[in-house]
């Protein structure tokens, strides 16, 4: 007799789809913006785009991932922040461009679909864009059986904002003198946690329960802080002060990254002794013997976004900034000839 095999038999479970949904409605619906016209289960997220508000409306788009920072959470069975690093990763990119978040769409592929697992992950998403004022309006769960190892799981988000044609940041209007406003990152935010393991979790000896006196808390504590998300308040700084550039400060790090909002032919000159850099990454580069050049390439070693203001309305852009929750630095200024020195 011939044996009858069913899509749950080869690994992937309807029902516990279906029950995931369920569990994440709430999540999802909590991100909602008067402008999103669809509920939760349709085949697409439907936006009707305010034409109101905008005379020449452009979409700006992003998207990114995680990465090996998953590890970390995989490594503690925990899993309701991610989804802000996925948000983070997108909306903070976005923004650089002067464009207001609208919104989000996310991406998780697993192993085997655990529903109470995946609503944990979903409320990170959730929680994410309520901060950046995006509606998470769509998302694809999918379940692939001997794909991933067993627990693992993969996540991406896509993000959409509008800005209007005439203001968007470029950086065209970038001159000499110009001055660059850092803003504090709360740690590793979601970049070089493949370094950050090695040196942490490997070649240290310690493990994710360990506690170190200089961060006041434990390792996964600290390697699981959720990225940053700076929307509103640059989207309170773009209403008030011309912004002449804008960056993400992400891989690649302080010198990959600025010079990524820049016109060709000017730099910035940073002044290394005008913020503390936390103590995370004088651990790693101290256990690892890490290059310095390194450290500032690969992670963001305490600065998670930049801006480029006119000389003149710097005052002001650091007093909007701080009435927005931020503690804005004064890093440096825009000088002639290429690239970022310190």
């Amino acid at each position: 007799m011939a044996v009858a095999y069913t899509y749950k038999d080869a690994g992937v479970d309807i029902d516990a789809g279906n029950e995931a949904v369920r569990l994440m409605r709430a999540h999802v619906q909590s991100t909602f913006r008067p402008e999103v016209l669809t509920d939760i289960g349709g085949f697409g997220g439907l936006f009707a785009l305010n034409q109101q508000k905008y005379q020449e409306p452009v979409l700006v788009s992003g998207t990114d991932g995680v990465g090996t920072k998953l590890k970390v959470a995989f490594m503690l069975d925990k899993h309701d922040t991610v989804g802000q690093d996925a948000v983070a990763m997108c909306v903070n990119d976005i923004v650089v461009q002067g464009a207001e978040p609208l919104f989000f769409l996310d991406y998780l592929a697993v192993g085997k679909l655990q529903p109470q697992k995946v609503a944990d992950i979903v409320s990170g998403i959730a929680a994410g864009c309520r901060l950046a004022g995006c509606a998470l309006i769509g998302g694809e769960t999918a379940e692939m059986p001997g794909f991933y190892a067993d627990g693992e799981y993969d996540l991406a988000g896509f993000a959409v904002g509008v800005a209007e044609r005439a203001r968007l940041i470029d950086g065209s209007r970038t001159q000499v003198g110009d001055v660059v406003i850092g803003l504090p990152s709360v740690g590793l935010h979601s970049n070089g946690y493949s370094l950050a393991r090695k040196v942490l979790l490997e070649k240290s000896g310690w493990t994710l329960a360990t506690e170190r006196p200089e961060l006041g808390k434990t390792l996964g504590e600290e390697m699981l802080t959720p990225t940053k998300i700076y929307v509103r308040a640059v989207l309170d700084l773009l209403a008030t002060v011309s912004v002449c550039g804008m960056a993400h400060i992400t891989g690649g790090g302080l010198p990959e990254n600025i010079p990524r909002c820049l016109p060709p032919g000017l730099g910035v000159t940073i002044n290394k002794v005008a913020w503390v850099v936390p103590p995370v990454f004088t651990l790693i580069q101290e256990v690892g013997k890490v290059p310095q050049d390194d450290m500032f390439r690969t992670f963001n070693m305490g600065i998670g976004f930049v801006l480029i203001v006119p000389q003149q309305e710097a005052a002001q852009a650091l007093s909007v900034l701080q009435e927005a929750g931020e503690a804005p630095l004064c890093l440096g200024e825009v000088v002639s000839g290429e690239g970022v020195r310190f």
